[in-house]
């Protein structure tokens, strides 16, 4: 694919990523040749929420379009964050997440932007931090 030229995509296919999340990806090395940087949409449907992950050598800017999500991050998930419509979050290369949905009726939608280009290759999944003791109760107290 020629990348020397600048190109206009539309949203690929809604899939569903390994976290667990509905993605639709615009820039990637897939559609456009992209050597540096993924941009999608994410979606999350209301009450869901990811699998614990990370992208070991690649940092993750979010930009909240709709809705309102939470994320639970950090090497034990001690630290946790509520991400309104309109807020930009970043999460640094290597540091494990969850993020989820915090209303049961409206779905979150963000942009991501991605230092891989590839859509899933950076994921790793951490399914030691998936059983996160009673995180929605603690999501709620932390609002």
């Amino acid at each position: 694919m020629n990348s020397s030229t600048c190109r206009l995509v539309q949203a690929g296919e809604k899939f569903e990523g390994k976290q667990g999340l509905t993605y639709a990806v615009g820039i990637s090395a897939e559609s456009v040749g992209a050597k540096h940087v993924h941009l999608q949409l994410a979606t999350i449907p209301p009450g869901a929420r990811a699998k614990a992950h990370l992208h070991m050598e690649h940092e993750t800017a979010i930009y909240q379009l709709s809705g309102v999500s939470g994320c639970w991050y950090g090497e034990q998930m001690e630290h946790h964050v509520i991400v309104n419509a309109g807020d930009f979050f970043y999460i640094p290369a290597g540091v494990p997440h969850i993020p989820y949905n915090v209303s049961a009726d409206e779905a979150c939608v963000a942009v991501i932007a991605r230092t891989d280009p590839n859509e899933q290759e950076s994921v790793t999944m951490r399914p030691d931090l998936d059983a996160l003791p009673d995180w929605a109760n603690a999501a709620a107290k932390s609002k």
